[in-house]
């Protein structure tokens, strides 16, 4: 099982980690999903914007580059929003409301987590 841990500040961001990579993935991200759950996160990459068009929960978002350190932070966006690109992002990481405040992640933060075994032929 992936983590998503913040060095900077010894914290966990998720436990329970999904993986968006093909092109279908990337596009459909949470779209089908009910809910996302305390402690789930979803990895878009590559990914640098997202749009919330259908969505049925707002959900906290993370961009990070390719040294896995947060560009910006975006907690609680809402259903039919849009954000900017983040041109430096590399991976997007989509998670419930409320986890960037409870793992006390900021710009600038340093993460970790890698892809599953299975997956790293597609890095």
């Amino acid at each position: 099982m992936t983590l998503i841990r913040n060095a900077s500040r010894d914290t966990l961001v998720a436990t329970d980690v999904h993986w968006a990579l093909s092109v279908e993935e990337r596009t459909r991200g949470l779209l089908d999903w009910d809910q996302i759950e305390p402690g789930e996160a979803l990895i878009i990459s590559p990914c640098n914007s997202i749009h919330m068009v259908g969505m049925a929960f707002p959900i906290d978002v993370l961009f990070v580059d390719k040294l896995k350190r947060v560009i910006r932070c975006i907690e609680g966006i809402k259903p039919w929003r849009f954000t900017r690109i983040y041109f430096r992002a590399r991976h997007t990481i989509e998670l419930p409301v409320g986890a960037i405040r409870k793992s006390l992640t900021q710009p600038g933060d340093q993460l970790e987590f890698s892809r599953p075994d299975s997956l790293r032929d597609e890095e």
